[in-house]
């Protein structure tokens, strides 16, 4: 028997402005759940957390917390109130019997201190301190709105981690495809007011959405087809001119009433670059740059050439230079030592992360335009400000809106349409994917991938990374900055090859106890970073390497076959009705052993490549 849930919304509606919002919400959030909440932007997304969080009182329905549970909430805009200190503010998130000690493990683990002040953070430092504080007391229940914000790589990974050790039920908002794939096992979407849901995590959601519009799409179809044949009849049947039958007139009424209410899923953005003339072959050429600021190398002795066509993405920790680099690399920043040469006919866009070309009090048609009318020019033609931003879903009544009233998502939209109606050849997006729902991030890849320019991008999202650049410039140490062919993905797997090739071999000192002390020492590091690269000088694999290399085989074949018997188990379509608790298990199976797959093939890969190098 399932557990009863920690948290219950049932019944929830909201109107905003004369539109239903939410409409007859049901949502449980049962102990140890991993729920992804997925839906455009304008949906109601937020505001449902809002809700299940008790800071928005709903127009109906009622909000059930089991009593004596923990529930923590990460807004999007943290408030720091009147703290003093991160330490003060984290801490403050605690219950009467958590342990203060937590408080010093979070924060350390986020790369911040706690007498650092709150008014002094950057939105990356901002964000970490927020999540310190709704994880601080382990709570039974947490809702994150949008974690990954402003958030780099390392600590987005880091927060994958920890989500995946808690035993709190998680209930996550994000944009972030690679995350949510990571971490939930079952998605609610909110479309059109109401809530549908899977009991399987957010990769499976996008095959399941596409299928349910589809057949959205028939049941209107069949609907439009009946209420045609009952005009019809309705008009020219002799019975029904005879007989005046009521009852099928009134169904007719119904039908159209029902055809009046139905609600199609919300439009689509529609997207297109301004165009403008052909940079030269030549965009950029950078010959030994380095900066410095206080002392500290940001980036040392780099060199580069990017062509007209090339989609180049910039990864990194935050603090690590990207955005120094960035600007020196299309001439806004002189380096200290070295040269950058931009090519010619050069025309660029800039789609600036902290959104500052965007004032909150002049309306999102000025701010569009800025202050030039109400017309914008798009690819060489004019066009009235209602209609382009209607390709970006912004209603007429919007038009007027200050631009600080506007959410996170549709503030990311409006900038996007204002960086889309710039004639350019050189995209330049620092952090694009913010705020932004998935629909639209398709089709932001899809311009991207087919974009005849070139784009420096800017992003911390592994999977928009993989879908849209051809090469990725990442950090080493020391200022030094290195460049990879290929997506995220591929500059992963590029750094393990460099690593293991590059991994030292630890010599045993004769027979004794510290010799073999370090060659097992060096074994067992080779093993921990997931495979056996070859260390220099080494001529046959050591046997730690070649048991793993006969028995990873048998491993392998176990976990596919362990594998195989869960997902045939959960696609008995009465499992998650009969015993909901052993889907449950399943699923929390499935991710453990498919993770554990990976990681064994990636390993017996690297030791099948050092086998073939050293006796080649």
């Amino acid at each position: 028997m399932a557990p009863p849930p920690l948290l219950r919304l049932d019944g929830v509606a909201l109107t905003f402005g004369g539109t239903p919002l939410l409409t007859n919400v049901e949502l449980n959030v049962l102990p140890g759940e991993r729920i992804a909440l997925v839906g455009r932007n304008g949906s109601g997304k937020s505001t449902l957390l809002k809700i299940a969080a008790k800071q928005v009182e709903p127009d109906r329905g009622e909000v059930f917390l089991k009593p004596g549970t923990t529930l923590r909430y990460l807004a999007q805009e943290p408030d720091f109130g009147s703290f003093q200190s991160v330490g003060e503010y984290v801490a403050d998130g605690l219950g009467p019997a958590d342990d203060r000690y937590r408080v010093t493990f979070l924060v350390e683990s986020l790369g911040l201190s706690e007498e650092m002040s709150p008014a002094n953070l950057s939105g990356g430092e901002a964000r970490r301190a927020a999540l310190a504080k709704a994880l601080a007391p382990e709570p039974d229940v947490l809702l994150l709105d949008e974690p990954t914000n402003h958030l780099d790589l390392p600590t987005i990974e880091w927060l994958e981690d920890e989500i995946r050790q808690m035993k709190s039920a998680v209930v996550v908002i994000s944009h972030d495809r690679r995350f949510l794939q990571t971490v939930t096992r079952a998605t609610v979407w909110l479309d059109r007011g109401t809530v549908k849901r899977i009991e399987e995590g957010f990769g499976a959601f996008e095959a399941w959405r596409d299928k349910v519009l589809e057949e959205e799409e028939r049941d209107l179809q069949k609907l439009d087809r009946k209420i045609v044949r009952e005009e019809h009849w309705l008009r020219y049947g002799v019975t029904a001119r005879r007989t005046r039958n009521m009852r099928r007139l009134g169904e007719l009424h119904a039908m159209r009433q029902e055809r009046r209410e139905a609600r199609r899923a919300v439009g689509q953005v529609t997207m297109q670059a301004g165009e403008t003339r052909e940079s030269g072959k030549l965009v950029i050429e950078a010959e030994a740059i380095a900066k410095a600021y206080d002392g500290r190398v940001l980036v040392k002795d780099f060199s580069t050439r990017i062509a007209r066509g090339d989609r180049v993405g910039l990864v990194g920790p935050n603090g690590a230079g990207k955005t120094t680099l960035l600007k020196m690399l299309i001439g806004e920043l002189s380096p200290d030592a070295g040269r950058v040469r931009l090519g010619t006919n050069l025309d660029r866009a800039f789609l600036d992360q902290k959104r500052a070309a965007l004032k909150d009090d002049v309306g999102v048609a000025e701010a569009l335009t800025d202050g030039r009318g109400d017309q914008v020019m798009v690819n060489g033609e004019p066009r009235h400000v209602a209609g382009y931003l209607k390709d970006f879903l912004f209603s007429p009544e919007q038009i007027r809106t200050p631009v600080g009233q506007l959410s996170g998502g549709e503030r990311a939209r409006l900038l996007l349409a204002k960086t889309l109606a710039t004639p350019a050849n050189l995209l330049v997006l620092d952090e694009p994917t913010n705020d932004l729902d998935m629909e639209t991030l398709d089709l932001l890849e899809e311009l991207i991938a087919g974009y005849p320019g070139t784009v420096l991008l800017v992003s911390h999202d592994r999977d928009f990374l993989d879908r849209t650049v051809t090469g990725v410039i990442s950090p080493a140490e020391g200022g030094v900055w290195l460049e990879f062919a290929g997506g995220y993905s591929d500059m992963l797997s590029q750094k393990r090859s460099m690593a293991a090739a590059e991994r030292p071999q630890k010599p045993a000192a004769g027979g004794n106890r510290q010799g073999k002390a370090a060659e097992k020492a060096g074994a067992d590091a080779g093993a921990a970073a997931g495979g056996a690269g070859k260390p220099n000088g080494a001529s046959k694999l050591s046997y730690k390497q070649k048991f793993a290399l006969e028995t990873l085989p048998k491993t392998i074949a176990d976990l596919e076959a362990a594998i195989g018997r869960a997902e045939a188990e959960m696609a008995d379509s009465t499992l998650f009705s009969a015993n909901p608790e052993r889907f449950r298990q399943l699923a929390g199976l499935l991710d453990d052993k498919r993770a554990a797959l990976a990681k064994a093939e990636d390993e017996w890969l690297e030791l099948e490549m050092l086998k073939a190098e050293i006796e080649g």
